[in-house]
């Protein structure tokens, strides 16, 4: 149902305001409301908060009834050898699974217990030995032969983040180094050649663990249930999840974390539901999803993701990726202070919803849709992304902002709140050849609804183009929305190259009927949105 904000109130004496005209002809005033000017559906999913109260992880799992596997058990055995749609209870405590468990169609994996699923291994043999300026610990024997190198690194030079072996010291993640000589408190080398792990800490009377096995849980059947379960230290590789989900799958109030690559994918996963975890701390990316029809991730926690030092700006690490999926939704998720982009729908999304989802605090862009078609942004709250300095980073419109709409075709962006990110919302039009789909081209994009701050620095909203895909004329539309400003004399908006004030943007016949002021935005219960002064 389409719902109205019923009018805008301008609050606060000398505050001065450019938008649709109220009935008398004169520019809003104190007191002036400007009837309809913000629509939007209603949402389907409440946004969920930024401040602690939000709820996921196990603790909201249901109880169990099933058949018992205790710590000393081999799970991987006890699962393998039980019907379809056996349910498994695991016990409390730290079970260390050396074989990753496959599931049958319609079992159930769960715990009401606290049980925690491993893939690390205890290091117990060291020997003392020295850097150059360090004490260091030495254990042999213990990694796998060398292998190939796959992903990218945000350092490029040393190109470490790919190893797949972390260490932790007392539950403690310790930072990989690239060489024995930067071995320091904190750090760990391997060193494959020779088949050993230098430690810049003593080992003395604390646990040391190496991640080991590559991945929990993966598809043995259809219409798994997993939750209840904290799955951590798992040797993933890059792109690779430690719970991997399959068709019809639900994975639901587990804690997911500290796992190398990423911790939750979907993949080939047609109408899997993740839902109500915590996937927090992995090496590259909190969830990540592959060839999927109407898969649905929803009210997640997913936060402090690219532990590991995969690259920032523009390969796949940070909070949540997905790629070659149609239908389906992400939802009501917590998207928070990951390394990398927080929403990233690239490479052949169709007809795919993002919606509700507070994104907050993420180094690249909060959202960014490329090389997709038939999306909708929409209802989401986007603020503080968008500041990273690593490789590639940058502030104009070509590295992005709150929401970042590149190359791709008929897509809404419509009634979010994007709040001082690096930029507001950039509109992209790159060279990117031929697809399924043809030659992949900037169109049909439609803004509005959306209530945009920018402040400061060189902070914008509008539209990029490289020389080989101008934008044509009607290919995108922004209009009805309300922008929170610094100054109505600062160049907030650009258009391929040019910048512009309020007034000169809508003289280019965008946002001619949206608001620009400089106060704050506070919208009632009632749906009255009132501008105070700033």
């Amino acid at each position: 149902m389409k719902t109205a904000f019923l009018a805008v109130v301008v609050v606060g004496t000398g505050l001065v305001a450019v938008g649709p005209l109220p009935a008398n002809g004169t520019a809003p005033d104190v007191g002036d409301q400007v009837v309809g000017l913000l629509t939007g559906d209603d949402q389907a999913v409440a946004t969920p908060p930024n401040d602690g109260t939000f709820r996921t992880g196990p603790a909201l799992a249901p109880a169990c009834d099933g058949i018992p596997i205790g710590t000393t058990d081999d799970a991987a055995a006890i699962v393998d050898e039980a019907p379809a749609g056996t349910t498994f209870c695991f016990s409390a405590g730290l079970h260390r699974i050396r074989d990753t468990i496959h599931p049958k169609a319609g079992q159930v994996l769960a715990s009401d217990d606290g049980a925690v699923l491993t893939g690390s291994v205890r290091l117990n043999r060291w020997a003392p030995t020295a850097t150059a300026s360090h004490a260091a610990w030495v254990t042999t024997g213990v990694l796998p032969p060398a292998y190939a190198q796959t992903g990218q690194c945000e350092d490029d030079k040393a190109n470490i983040c790919y190893l797949r072996e972390q260490v932790f010291r007392d539950g403690r993640h310790l930072t990989r180094v690239a060489s024995r000589d930067k071995v320091a408190p904190g750090t760990f080398y391997a060193d494959y050649t020779a088949n050993a792990v230098y430690l810049g800490d003593s080992p003395a009377g604390h646990a040391i663990e190496m991640s080991s096995t590559p991945t929990a849980i993966e598809p043995g059947g259809n219409n798994v249930v997993v939750r209840g379960l904290t799955i951590e230290h798992f040797a993933t590789p890059p792109q690779s999840g430690a719970v991997v989900l399959g068709l019809g799958w639900h994975v639901y109030a587990n804690d997911i974390g500290w796992n190398h690559a990423v911790g939750a994918m979907l993949v080939n996963a047609d109408s899997a539901v993740l839902e109500r975890n915590r996937i927090h701390d992995n090496g590259q990316l909190g969830v990540g999803q592959y060839s999927t029809l109407k898969g649905t991730i929803a009210a997640n926690e997913v936060s402090g993701n690219n532990t590991d030092g995969f690259w920032i700006a523009d390969w796949e690490s940070g909070g949540i990726k997905t790629t070659w999926s149609s239908g389906g939704s992400v939802a009501g998720n917590l998207i928070a202070d990951n390394l990398g982009i927080g929403l990233w729908s690239d490479a052949y999304d169709d007809s795919r919803t993002f919606a509700s989802n507070q994104i907050v605090g993420n180094a690249a862009d909060g959202i960014r849709y490329e090389i997709g078609r038939n999306g909708v942004i929409a209802n989401n709250v986007v603020s503080g992304n968008g500041f990273g300095t690593g490789r590639g980073s940058g502030t104009s419109l070509w590295d992005g902002g709150g929401i970042n709409v590149n190359t791709s075709s008929n897509v809404q962006v419509r009634d979010n709140v994007v709040a001082n990110n690096v930029n507001g919302i950039s509109i992209q039009s790159r060279t990117r050849g031929s697809g399924p789909w043809g030659q992949n081209l900037l169109r049909g994009i439609v803004v509005s609804g959306n209530q945009v701050t920018m402040r400061g620095g060189t902070t914008a909203t509008g539209m990029v183009q490289n020389s080989g895909a101008a934008i044509p004329a009607g290919a995108v539309t922004l209009n009805d929305n309300l922008y929170i400003l610094d100054s109505l004399t600062a160049d907030r908006f650009q258009k391929t190259g040019q910048w512009y004030t309020a007034k000169q943007w809508q003289t280019t016949g965008q946002d001619t009927s949206s608001i620009f002021t400089l106060g704050k935005a506070v919208l009632t219960p009632t749906g009255i949105l009132t501008i105070l002064p700033s």
